[in-house]
């Protein structure tokens, strides 16, 4: 009984009692850049709060420079994302000096578990970004 009533109560309120399970965050962090010859390395740390994992999940990523201009764009695969745990990924800047990056804003995620858009929208209403790296924020 008690359950019937809270999926009413889901239903009610406009959610599913599926979402309502899977609206724990999906935190992702810019956690260090690291100078490497010819290159800046990017580390993030992603911590999956909900109970499915993420396979695939890919980042839209747009890298600004200090001066707020585009210095490039770029689709990371930061898949798979178990669920309930926390990974570390981390990718190459070629070309780029870390001392060169202002900001990191993810742009959209392109894949996460599904291309279906039901999914990807689901997993941009999760996201909690956060930034360690000094001078450098990271948006959505």
């Amino acid at each position: 009984m008690l359950r019937g009533y809270l999926i009413a109560l889901f239903l009610l309120a406009g959610l599913s009692p599926l979402a309502a399970q899977n609206a724990s965050p999906l935190r992702v962090e810019l956690n260090r850049l690291e100078a490497r010859e010819g290159a800046c390395r990017v580390w993030m740390v992603l911590n999956n709060g909900g109970a499915e994992a993420l396979d695939p999940l890919r980042l839209d990523l747009v890298i600004f420079g200090k001066d707020g201009v585009v210095s490039r764009r770029l689709a990371v695969d930061a898949g798979p994302l178990p669920a309930a745990r926390t990974v570390v990924r981390l990718f190459d800047l070629t070309g780029q000096g870390c001392d060169t990056v202002g900001s990191v804003l993810l742009n959209d995620i392109l894949v996460c578990g599904s291309q279906e858009a039901d999914a990807r929208n689901a997993c941009v209403a999760r996201l909690v970004l956060a930034s360690r790296v000094s001078g450098v924020t990271f948006d959505k």
